[in-house]
């Protein structure tokens, strides 16, 4: 059964208030909180999309697209070769999830970046667009992801879903369709087809594997498909989100319907974001990981501990996040899943960053003698605040008998504990100049940040190839 907050169906269908939203949205519309947010986020995704083009899913799948001998003039930040823009949307989005330095937003559990922005970018390449309305169009992406994820969130992720491929479908097909100016028919099309494309489910988890890498990658390329499928007539069903064996009965069942249309109500030119509600990874590990990591951190930093004279590390944390408490590491993936590799690196270390994560550094005896001090468990307050806060309770037990605390309710690069401009470009430099020039990736930087008054995206395009 779906269910609005207010227990009253609203006035229009969540899919015509999509529609109409996505297509009537303006540039002028947008509020300044909304509008930073996409500038910081597309900068944050081709930051990862870039250092995501060195991981093996990314050149995997990029092999096989050359093995079809794949072709075109759409880059893909990484790599020497452009491609066709349904591949170039499908490696674009396997590298920006590909390390787990994705954006999110926590109500939802879902990462709308990796997908929404290589769709765009593709999409931007087959036409000409300025800074105004690709922004215009990321913001579009954006809501109609973070809205469906926190619909529907936390009942996805208890059948088996992978939210980020499940809504960011929707998002890439809506974002496309407002780059190039569907009307209210063409868009709710455009969602209806996009709702038989959506896929993904956390079998990875269980099974390990690259798979998850790709997610983001194949929904991009199918919202993208979507689109153009919709431009070019075809129909889609109608009320696709709330019809019977629609998506949201198929996706999640019980539905908070309020989480889609609040604020949409009045029509797009009135509109209350939600997008500014996004955060921003600090650390390249699962997001649901980072609260006990910020709290170990503080503590091993505010009270000097020697991490040798450590012998538990006791977390409460939300039943979600409790399904991360796997200690394997054997792969990148297994190990940036790992609830208790990660606390162990953030106890040695003091940091959680990607380097960390790679081979030789995994099996260092320092950080994997912590490993089975580590334990994760349900903690009742953290559970029922989830998702509204993504919260973890942090126990430090010392071989003296000291016992150091900490709770952390909104982890480091929320909206409410956010990355400073200065750091989000530390982290970007970081992810970029190592694949490019210098002055290139400046270059980038400074196209991004004043993206609004480009005549042509195309002129930040053209930077994307190394």
């Amino acid at each position: 059964m779906h269910t609005a907050s207010n227990g009253q169906q609203p006035a229009l269908s969540p899919t015509s208030v999509l529609a109409n939203f996505a297509s009537g949205l303006g540039y002028e519309d947008i509020d300044d909180a909304s509008l930073n947010t996409a500038r910081r986020h597309t900068l944050d995704t081709i930051g990862a999309i870039f250092a995501g083009s060195t991981q093996h899913a990314t050149i995997a799948a990029a092999g096989a697209f050359d093995t079809l001998c794949l072709t075109g003039s759409v880059p893909v930040p990484g790599f020497e070769k452009c491609y066709d823009p349904m591949s170039a949307a499908y490696i674009s989005g396997t590298a920006a999830h590909g390390l787990e330095l994705d954006d999110g937003y926590r109500a939802g559990s879902v990462h709308p970046g990796c997908v929404v922005i290589p769709a765009l970018i593709s999409a931007a390449s087959i036409g000409k667009y300025n800074g105004k309305q690709f922004i215009n169009a990321v913001v579009v992406g954006y809501e109609v992801v973070c809205r469906l994820a926190a619909a529907m969130h936390p009942h996805s992720r208890y059948r088996g879903f992978h939210n980020t491929p499940v809504m960011g479908v929707m998002g890439a097909a809506a974002a496309v369709g407002a780059l190039r100016d569907f009307n209210e028919r063409q868009m709710a099309d455009a969602l209806g087809i996009a709702a038989s494309s959506a896929s993904g489910i956390f079998a990875f988890l269980r099974g390990g594997g690259e798979v998850k890498r790709t997610h983001p990658g194949q929904a991009a390329r199918e919202g993208l498909q979507a689109a153009l499928n919709a431009e070019q007539g075809m129909v889609g069903p109608r009320d696709v989100l709330e019809i019977e064996e629609g998506y949201f009965d198929t996706f999640a069942g019980d539905v908070n319907l309020s989480a889609v249309t609040d604020g949409l109500e009045n029509g797009p030119r009135s509109a209350r974001l939600v997008m500014a509600g996004c955060y921003i990874k600090p650390y390249a590990a699962c997001r649901h990981i980072h609260p006990g990591i910020d709290a170990v951190i503080d503590i091993r930093a505010a009270e000097n501990i020697d991490p040798t004279k450590v012998v538990n590390v006791d977390i409460g944390t939300y039943e979600i996040a409790v399904g991360h408490a796997n200690a394997t590491y054997e792969d990148m993936l297994s190990a940036q899943m790992s609830y208790q590799f990660c606390i162990a690196t953030a106890l040695e270390r003091g940091a959680v960053d990607l380097e960390h994560f790679k081979e030789n550094a995994r099996y260092e005896n320092d950080v994997i003698q912590h490993v089975p001090k580590v334990n994760v468990s349900v903690d009742k307050e953290c559970h029922d605040a989830y998702p509204r806060l993504r919260a973890a309770k942090v126990a430090i037990k010392m071989r003296d008998g000291a016992q150091f605390n900490r709770s952390v309710e909104d982890p480091y690069g929320s909206a409410g504990n956010p990355l400073p401009d200065d750091a989000l470009q530390t982290k970007f430099n970081g992810l970029v100049r190592p694949l490019t020039d210098d002055t290139k990736a400046l270059e980038i930087e400074r196209l991004i940040w004043g993206i609004d008054e480009l005549d042509d995206v195309g002129n930040l395009l053209t930077k994307l190839s190394p």
